[in-house]
């Protein structure tokens, strides 16, 4: 029988993952192996379940218990179930959920950046990309277009705060990722040379002197390529680039010379992506 908890008590300190942590609390640098990240809508949540995240609670509007959250509630046995009316809920967290559910769950060990790039033959890199929506769209682009893994430069936002996760559409649950190094590794020298010593060569995304134009044959000749893209409105560092094996351009048309970071994710996913 599932175990569901009618709220009555706003204070209570089951609800406070929900209802005041924030992100860094949730994340919980000083304890990782405590970490918790909230999962929103059922479509969401299934995809972290069927990539084998664990369930700690579920926070839904009472409709959907037999609803459209019934099939979570079932795959959730054992997990507390607090529900209550949309507006109670929308009270308590201070926003109207998304498609009425929420999934406290835990946030697993991350693993090596060797294991992550195990097999792979295009992987994305993201340097000092700080907007989680920014970070969420890029994982949706990297998983539909053919991208085999993510890494993430220390500074970069956590794929698993509740807004990348929301606009990634679950899709961080489905492409392997982790932070390339932490803040006391050298980046870029290091990160790029373990990335070589993986084999692959590296294509970095920015206008200079020497870029090549995206669709340039050798960049599909390589057989593992790394496409690194910077942050918001600076790009990528300078020295980064001076690193790399390429720099490559999108050619632009009426005077524009750049995209946002996400939407050239989209279209440097689809030109050089495995197939």
């Amino acid at each position: 029988m599932p175990n569901i908890i009618e709220i009555t008590d706003f204070a209570a300190p089951e609800l406070d993952v929900y209802a005041r942590l924030n992100e860094n609390q949730l994340l919980n640098r000083h304890e990782p192996e405590k970490g918790l990240f909230i999962a929103e809508s059922p479509k969401v949540v299934e995809r972290a379940l069927d990539a084998g995240y664990v369930p700690v609670s579920l926070l839904l509007e009472r409709k959907h218990i037999a609803g459209q959250a019934k099939d979570l509630i079932a795959r959730c046995e054992g997990i507390p179930v607090y529900t209550a009316d949309f507006e109670v809920l929308t009270r308590l967290t201070g926003f109207q959920l998304t498609r009425g559910v929420l999934c406290a769950m835990h946030r697993p060990p991350l693993p090596s950046v060797e294991e992550v790039c195990a097999g792979a033959r295009r992987i994305a890199i993201l340097e000092n990309v700080m907007n989680p929506t920014n970070v969420g769209a890029i994982f949706r682009s990297a998983a539909a277009l053919n991208m085999d893994a993510v890494l993430l430069t220390p500074a970069c936002s956590n794929p698993l705060y509740r807004r990348a996760i929301r606009v990634s559409m679950g899709t961080v649950f489905q492409i392997p990722w982790t932070f390339l190094g932490d803040e006391t590794t050298s980046w870029p020298s290091e990160g790029l040379r373990l990335l070589k010593s993986l084999g692959f060569r590296t294509a970095a995304m920015a206008l200079n002197d020497r870029s090549i134009p995206i669709d340039d044959p050798q960049l599909m000749t390589e057989q593992k390529l790394a496409i690194l893209l910077g942050t918001e409105g600076d790009g990528l560092a300078s020295g980064t680039i001076a690193e790399c094996d390429y720099t490559v351009r999108i050619p632009m048309s009426h005077g524009v010379d750049s995209l946002n970071v996400a939407a050239a994710s989209a279209v440097a996913f689809w030109q050089l992506g495995s197939r």
